[in-house]
Parts: structure tokens; sequence; C-alpha cells
């Protein structure tokens, strides 16, 4: 029984844990200092242990490239590519994670070495004339090409892709050009985004004193370590704007430096720009997407006020309450049920992490969520979802099991309330839970493809797809009751969550269209004809509604410019998908189950192992056009809200 073998049983699990995870244990969590290792990963249990780890991946790398090398072709060799993709990914991405959350320097220090050397190792294979030569011979096998099946072709082609857009054909000389100029771009990645958390320091006797609360006091001066966005108040608003995005030279310089690199290994490889590096093999193709958003913002420039306050919406969102929804939607939805799990010694990185086993009504565990939901000294706020083991098939016929990490930036519970999620901050769980399911549920023979290892157009579809549940009233009815006295969210107040999605929605659409039109430009022809920052002034005066405020830059917080270069368009085309999705498969019941099977066969269990077109038109019964994609996100600026609550 898997509620014996979970330790569960029924519902409530969600709240019960979730209240032991507020209370904290950290008596029962000092002695569990360190016999496991992170992730159950033996060596992992002290910062050294990635050296070992990164040392056995790339021992393991040597001989599956002797393999590669030495077998002919035929299918084995694919599984052998995968193999070895697998292994260094297997500590790349769990290094990938560590760096940045872990609250120890040391272990931060360690993976982020273990990144770098992996890193340097993926570039070089990338240019290794006598590995390609392996993959070359089967593709140009018709023979043996014609019995791959397709999602064994696929990955085929797109191991073949990674070494052409990594200069491949390309004499020796540049191509370690090459790998020199993707070593460096990963080490100005890690530091540009480091240089994005980093709070602004300011004397606090600049601010009036009754604001300075609101931040950290670290002697005589003041941290800001974020825009506070949510705060009521308009002036610690304006001083977090202004003191938050204030320039930085030496991130300024990194910026500029990561640009020009990332153009000069796209000229060298043979593209014109990064951006038309970049877009191969998504959906949008080429640069072009740019001009696409045209047609949006000449249909969104009203803008809808009206107000709501979160905190009034907060007691009926308590994370255990939040938690019991998304289970009870996996589970009508897709047969999918969350179990808490206990976790060994030594296997997580703080005390408040959860992990819970994701398990199928019928086919059983499918992979494990580890659960970083709480804020804490030097955690990054954002919130994100990491792969810290893709799914494959392995070569006795196991499958193993896919691991990912999910990281909040959620206030820890007081004395007298648990854990309390704003309407927004809901939505954001609901939305990192779409890609943990997606992760979960792609159920790929391959791990080069497994899960969100997809085109970064098609990845973000699932989560925003999330967004939509979490803004339906017969979905939010199930799970949203008062802290204290168990009353449903009444539904006039849902009405006004609902209607406060209007509130300035083109406006909003307007900035995901500036962020988009801003990166492509910035990945677009070099050199730039301008400085970073006045290209921002300029860019958002032509494109976006609010004045450019001086003596800032945004530009240098912007994080997603690391793994989203030349990609931030992806959400607007990922909405576009999931907005038509939405409307064709669930508006009118989000529990249809036939509809859940359908939204897993044909979109989340490919990963990345299908075609992304392939796959929305199989969801779809049709195949899109552009103007079905403007279309799509135009007509969410103007949906009647009222009609729906009154209808459901």
């Amino acid at each position: 029984m898997l509620s014996e073998k979970y330790g569960i049983g029924g519902m409530g699990w969600e709240r019960r844990v979730w209240t032991e995870v507020e209370k904290g244990n950290r008596d029962v969590f000092a002695l569990c200092c360190a016999l496991q290792g992170l992730f159950g990963v033996p060596e992992l249990n002290c910062p050294e242990g990635f050296q070992e780890a990164q040392d056995k991946a790339l021992q393991e790398s040597e001989q599956l490239v002797q393999k590669a090398c030495s077998t002919p072709p035929g299918p084995e060799t694919v599984m052998i590519f995968d193999q070895l993709s697998d292994g260094l990914c297997r500590v790349a991405d769990l290094a990938d994670f560590v760096k940045i959350a872990h609250p120890d320097f040391a272990f931060r220090e360690a993976a982020e070495e273990a990144c770098r050397n992996i890193g340097t190792v993926v570039e070089k294979l990338n240019t290794d004339v006598e590995l390609c030569q392996s993959l070359r011979r089967l593709l140009a096998d018709e023979i043996v090409v014609r019995s791959l099946d397709p999602e064994t072709r696929r990955v085929a082609e797109l191991f073949m892709f990674d070494f052409e857009i990594s200069g491949i054909h390309l004499d020796e000389e540049k191509r370690k050009k090459a790998v020199n100029l993707n070593v460096r771009i990963l080490d100005l990645c890690n530091e540009f985004l480091t240089g994005t958390h980093l709070p602004n320091k300011i004397d606090k006797h600049v601010l009036p004193e009754h604001i300075r609360y609101n931040f950290t006091a670290e002697g005589n001066y003041l941290q800001v370590a974020g825009l506070h966005a949510d705060c009521p108040d308009d002036l610690v608003r304006e001083a977090a704007y202004k003191i938050f995005l204030y320039p930085n030279a030496e991130q300024l310089s990194r910026l500029e430096e990561l640009l020009a690199s990332r153009n000069s290994l796209a000229q060298l490889v043979g593209y014109d720009t990064f951006s038309h590096r970049a877009l191969q093999g998504t959906m949008a193709r080429n640069p072009g997407i740019r001009h696409v958003w045209k047609d949006i913002l000449r249909n969104s420039m009203h803008c809808v006020k009206y107000n709501i306050d979160p905190g009034l919406y907060c007691p009926f969102f308590s994370l255990g309450a939040c938690m019991e929804g998304l289970n009870s939607l996996f589970s009508q939805l897709l047969g999918i049920s969350l179990y808490a799990e206990q976790t060994q010694r030594g296997e997580v990185w703080s005390e408040d992490v959860r992990k819970l086993a994701v398990v199928h009504e019928t086919e059983g565990l499918l992979g494990y969520i580890y659960c970083d939901f709480f804020q804490r000294p030097d955690k990054p706020h954002q919130d994100c979802h990491f792969t810290v083991r893709g799914g494959r098939l392995r070569e006795n016929g196991e499958y193993q099991l896919p691991v990912v990490v999910l990281m909040l930036s959620l206030p820890h519970s007081t004395r007298g309330a648990p854990t309390l999620l704003s309407p927004g901050m809901m939505e954001n769980l609901f939305h990192e839970m779409g890609h943990a399911m997606h992760s979960m549920l792609g159920r790929t023979r391959y791990q080069h493809v497994t899960g969100t290892r997809c085109p970064t157009d098609f990845a973000e579809v699932p989560s925003i797809l999330m967004e939509y549940f979490a803004n339906d009233y017969r979905v939010v009815n199930q799970f949203a009751r008062h802290y204290k006295t168990g009353q449903p969210l009444p539904k006039n107040m849902v009405s006004r969550l609902c209607e406060s999605k209007k509130v300035c929605a083109a406006a909003d659409m307007q900035l995901q269209v500036f962020y988009a039109v801003l990166d492509q430009i910035y990945h677009g022809k070099h050199p730039l004809r301008k400085s970073t920052t006045e290209i921002l002034k300029e860019t958002q005066e032509k494109v976006y509604g609010l004045p450019y405020v001086p003596n800032t830059a945004w530009q240098l917080r912007f994080s997603h410019l690391v793994g989203y270069g030349a990609k931030y368009y992806s959400y607007l085309m990922s909405r576009a998908v999931a907005s038509m999705v939405w409307k064709q498969c669930f508006a009118q019941d989000p529990f249809d189950r036939a509809m859940g099977e359908r939204y897993r066969r044909e979109m989340l269990a490919h990963g990345g192992g299908k075609e992304p077109m392939l796959m929305v038109q199989g969801m779809l019964q049709k195949s899109p056009s552009v103007e079905d994609f403007v279309d799509a996100l135009v007509s969410d600026l103007d949906q009647d809200f009222e009609t729906f609550i009154t209808d459901s």
C-alpha cells in the first residue's frame, strides 16, 4: 500500500507536513549532521565530495567517449551519448543548484568549481572531432537512420546540433578559441548572476526614519536587497527602486563583456548574431519573433484599474491549504498524489527542506521533489525549478527516476499563524509545480530530452498553464480556507481577485514585450549602438508606457539574461500556447481527466523528445498560426470574469 510505504494516508497530509516544517525541528536536524550525502549522493557529505564526484564523472566520461568512437553505427551509439550526457549532468546540475542555495559557503564554493570544471569538459567534448564523427557516421547511414524510432532519431540530431553550434566545422585553432569563449561566458554568467542578487548599501540617515525598519540595518548603513514591490508604502517602494537599481560599474562591465563574448562566439561558429544562434531549434526559430509582438502592443494600450488588498487573501492561502489544493488537482487531472517522505541524515541542506514522492495511482513512484520553500540568509530571492537528476531508461531496463528542487522565498510562520501566501505567491507556487510535473511526467528514454530539457519557448508552457488553474474559482474553491475558522474564500472575494488580474494587465503585457525586445537588441548586431543603459532607456520609452527613472540600471538585475539570453520572448510564446490550451481544453472543466490524460500524452510525456509544434498540434488538434498566438495573448486582456464566476 502506498499509504503504508510512505507513512501517509488520505487527505490532509500537506497541512500536517507543512505545519511541522513551519515549526521546525532544529534539535533533530542538528543530530542529522552528514552521514548521508546531499540528495543521497554518498560523496557529497562534505564540500570536498564535489571533487570526488567530479573526478568519478570525468573518468566515466573518458571511457564512454572511447566506447562511442569504437561502436558501429546504431541505436547503441545514441544510448552511449546519452549515458555520457547523464553522467556529466548528474554532477553539473546538482552543483548548479548547490552553488546558489546551500547555506554553507564552502559547499557553494566547491559546487561552483565543479560546475566550471564539468562545463569546460562539456565544451571540449562539443568540439571533439572524433566523437562527432561517430555520430555523423550514424546519421549518414540511411538504413540505420530509418531503423531508429522517432525519439532516438531526434536525440541523435540534437546531439549533432550541439556539435554544430559549438563550431565542430572549424579548424583546430578556431575550435580552441570557441572552447575558450564558452568557458569565459560560463564564468561571466556566474559572476553576473551573483551580482544581480547582491544588495546595495546606503547611509541610513539618507532615508526618513519612519521607513528605515523596512530594510536590513548594518551599522550606519541599510541594505536594500530587492524592490519591495509588495510594500503598501509608496515611499518604501520608491526608495527601494532607486537604491537597488542604482548602477554598479563592475556589474555593468560584466554585462558588456558577456554580450560581446556571446556575439564573438556566434560569429565565430557562423551566425550573424547570438540571437540567430540561440533561436535555432526553438518554436520561434529566428529573431524575427521581435516583430510578432507589434500586434500585441497595438491591442494592449488600455489599462483597467481594480485594486485589491492582498493581505485580505493571505489567511485563506496557508501553505498547507495550497499544497492540498495542488494534490487534489493533480489527483483528479493526472491520477498523481504527493507524499511526504522522511529524508536521511545529511540528505538535505536546510532543516526546513521537505522531500515529496510523486506517485501515480497505477504506475507507482515517478520521482522526487525537494521543496526548498522558505527564506533564509544568503538565499536568492527568486522562484526556480532545478533539475538535479533527469529521468531515463537505464541499460538494465530500470527507469532512472527524476529528482528536482523547487525553490521559493516564502515567509516563515509566526507564533500565531502558519506560513500565509499572497495571491501572487500562490500563483508562483502553482507555476513552479507546473515545471515539476513536466519533469516527473516526461518519461523519455533519454536523459538528454527529459522533462524540461526542451526548447525554452516550450518549457514554460506547463508552468504558465498552471497559473490559469491557480486563478480559476472552481480550483481555488477546493482549497482556499481561512487558517483559523476553516471558512471558504467568499465568492465575492474570488470575483474581486479575478478582476484584479485585469489591473494594468495590458501594461504588464507591454512590460513583457519590452523585456523580450530589449533582450533581442542586446543579443543582436554588435557592437551595440549605445550603452546598455541608453538602449534600455530608449527601448522603454518606445515600447513601454512608463518612463525610465534616471540613475537606474534595471538591466544589471535582469538575471534572465543568463539562462534566457536571447530567449526571454519564451514567456510570451509559452503564454500564448498555454492560453490556447486552457481555453480549448480546460476552461469548461478544469478537472477533466480525459483532457488531463491528453495533456500528459501529447505534451508532458515527450520532454524535448518531439518537435514542440507537433506537441502543440497534438494537444490542440490543429496547427496554430502566428495570428492565433497574438489573438490568444490579446484575448487574455479582456476576459469576462464576472460572467465566468456566475457560470461556475
